[in-house]
């Protein structure tokens, strides 16, 4: 899983002539999950929503079922479900949930963005197809992140798990 923060520029009035108007936006968090295919599951969280220890074993819940709709075949042949995340901050709970959804967590340095397939290559796509981009509402950015996630062919997906070994 990976985070970044696209941002949402709205037009506001202000009533206060002496306050200046935010130029850098909202920040919306994207989290995704991907596989050598595809997008398996994102979410766009609100400018007002952090992530917690509740809100990730939710989305947890969610990428499990994401994953047993769109790679039932992963269960089918009992293949083994590897996630690679930074758990620097992982709780104990955390990881025993981990552990009951039969997921195997691959060992990764904490705070090492330059061996995190999301950092070093979708998010690094990502951000540059966002610096020109300027939203308007929650919606518009996420219709932006759904249609360049469907621009992906599995190639795009497939080198970006692929050149991980060489990390």
């Amino acid at each position: 899983m990976g985070s970044t923060w696209p941002r949402v520029h709205r037009k506001t009035s202000t009533k206060h002539p002496q306050q200046k108007p935010n130029i850098h936006g909202k920040k919306l968090i994207r989290c995704i999950w991907w596989d050598q295919l595809s997008v398996v599951y994102y979410e766009l969280l609100h400018p007002s929503e952090t992530i917690t220890g509740t809100l990730y074993r939710t989305q947890l819940m969610r990428l499990s079922r994401a994953l047993k709709e769109k790679r039932p075949q992963y269960y089918s042949r009992h293949d083994k479900i590897i996630l690679l995340y930074d758990d620097a901050r992982s709780h104990v709970p955390m990881k025993n949930y981990l552990k009951t959804l039969g997921w195997e967590v691959l060992p990764h340095p904490p705070y090492s963005p330059d061996i995190e397939p999301s950092d070093y290559y979708l998010f690094r796509s990502m951000a540059h197809a966002l610096s020109e981009q300027r939203f308007t509402s929650y919606e518009d950015t996420k219709n932006w992140v759904d249609s360049w996630i469907a621009s992906k062919d599995k190639e795009f997906f497939r080198l970006g798990i692929r050149t991980l070994p060489e990390r």
